[in-house]
C-alpha cells in the first residue's frame, strides 16, 4: 500500500516547464535562476531544474543548499534570503552569489570570504516600491560605494523584489528604474554588473508578453516552473504544465452527520470561532492530513462529488455527498502554491518522485 499522506510530485514537468523558461528568457537576453525553495531543496527538484538549463539554482535556506550539494547537485547557488550576520560563516561557505541590502552585513561577509579565502558575490537590493528589502534607490550610489571597497565581496549586480510583500507589479517604470540604476553605477564605478535581476515569477507575464524590459539579465523563478503560472493571477503560462503536485490523503472515517455542530460554539483549537453553514445531515469524510501538514484553503479537490469543509491539525473533513467513498480511499487534491510549500515542509508527507 502507499505510503499516506503524500505528495506525488512529477519531476519531468518540472525539467519541461523549466526548459520552457529558460528558452523564452534566454531569448531575450535573460539568465533563470530556478529557485528550489518550495520543494525544501529536494535533490531530485534541483537535479529537474537544472536538466531544464537554470543557470543557477537559488534557495531561500541555506540548510537546503547544503542538501543539494551535498547530493552533488551542481551550481552556482544564490541564496535568495538576505544573509544573517549570525549565518556569515555559512552564507560564505554554502553561497556563491547572495542578494544582500545591508552594509555591515556586507562587511562582515567580507570578512568571512577573506577569512575562508573565497569571493562572495553580492546582488544588492533595490526597494522600488514593494517595501520588503532594499536599499532605497536614492541610497544605492553610496552603498555600492561602501560595498565595492570592502575586500572579499564582489558586487555582481542589483536586484529588486516585487509582489511578494507589498503585491506591487512588475512594470515598465519599477524595472526601468532598476535598469536606470544599474546604468549610472556602470558608469560612475566602472563596475560591470552583469546582473540586473528583474524579481520572480511575478515578471514572467511581461516576459511572455515580450514586454520585459531590455537590460534585465535575470529573473529568479520559483512558481512559475513548479506550477506554471505567472504570480500576479496565478493565470497559467501557454506551454507550462500546471499540474505538477498532486496531494494524497486517505480516507478513516465515513459517516452521516449534521452539518452543524451540536451544543455552544466556542473557539476552535486554533482559536478562532467557526461559522457553519445548515445543510442538514450530510455524507462526509475524515482524511488523515491536517493542518501540521498543509494549508486546507490551497487545496483544491480532484475527485467529482468532494468539497473541503475544514479540520484540525491532524483531520481534514470533507463533505462527500456527491459520490460513494469508503474508509481506506485515497483521495486527491491540486495543492496551490502555499499547500505545496507546506506539504513539502511537514515530515509527516511523504514524497513521491516521478517522471
Amino acid at each position: 500500500m502507499a505510503a499516506n499522506p503524500r505528495l506525488e510530485i512529477n519531476v519531468g514537468k518540472i525539467a519541461g516547464n523549466t526548459a520552457q523558461v529558460v528558452q523564452r528568457a534566454g531569448a531575450n537576453g535573460v539568465n533563470i535562476v530556478g529557485v528550489t525553495k518550495v520543494c525544501c531543496g529536494a535533490p531530485e527538484v534541483a537535479r529537474a531544474v537544472k536538466q531544464g538549463g537554470a543557470a543557477m539554482l537559488g534557495d531561500s535556506r541555506l540548510e537546503n543548499i547544503a542538501r543539494m550539494k551535498e547530493a552533488g547537485i551542481p551550481g552556482p547557488y544564490m541564496l535568495i534570503r538576505i544573509p544573517m550576520q549570525s549565518a556569515a560563516a555559512e552564507t560564505v561557505r554554502l553561497a556563491d552569489y547572495c542578494l544582500l541590502s545591508d552594509v555591515v552585513t556586507g562587511r562582515i561577509l567580507g570578512a568571512e570570504a577573506r577569512r575562508q579565502g573565497k569571493t562572495m558575490h553580492v546582488v544588492i537590493m533595490v526597494d522600488v516600491g514593494d517595501l520588503r528589502e532594499g536599499f532605497w534607490p536614492n541610497q544605492i550610489p553610496g552603498a555600492v560605494t561602501e560595498l565595492a571597497a570592502v575586500e572579499g565581496l564582489a558586487i555582481a549586480g542589483l536586484g529588486v523584489n516585487l509582489t511578494c510583500y507589498g503585491a506591487i507589479s512588475p512594470d515598465e517604470n519599477n524595472l526601468g528604474l532598476l535598469i536606470s540604476l544599474a546604468e549610472e553605477i556602470r558608469k560612475n564605478n566602472k563596475l560591470e554588473l552583469p546582473i540586473v535581476s528583474g524579481g520572480n515569477s511575478s515578471s514572467l507575464g511581461m516576459l511572455w508578453e515580450g514586454k520585459l524590459p531590455g537590460g534585465i539579465s535575470q529573473l529568479r523563478i520559483g512558481e512559475g516552473i513548479m506550477l506554471g503560472c505567472e504570480t500576479l493571477e496565478r493565470a497559467p503560462l501557454p506551454g507550462l504544465h500546471t499540474d505538477v503536485f498532486t496531494a494524497v490523503a486517505e480516507i478513516v472515517e465515513v459517516r452521516e452527520k449534521p452539518s452543524l455542530p451540536i451544543g455552544r460554539i466556542a473557539q476552535d483549537v486554533f482559536g478562532n470561532v467557526p461559522v457553519f453553514e445548515d445543510r442538514g445531515i450530510h455524507q462526509r469524510a475524515i482524511l488523515a492530513l491536517g493542518r501540521q501538514d498543509v494549508i486546507f484553503d490551497g487545496l483544491q479537490p480532484l475527485d467529482a462529488g468532494v468539497e473541503i469543509l475544514g479540520g484540525s491539525s491532524d483531520h481534514l473533513l470533507v463533505e462527500i455527498s456527491g459520490r460513494k467513498a469508503a474508509v481506506g480511499e485515497e483521495l486527491r487534491f491540486r495543492p496551490d502554491y502555499g499547500a505545496v510549500l507546506t506539504l513539502n515542509t511537514s515530515p509527516y508527507v511523504q514524497k513521491v518522485y516521478f517522471s
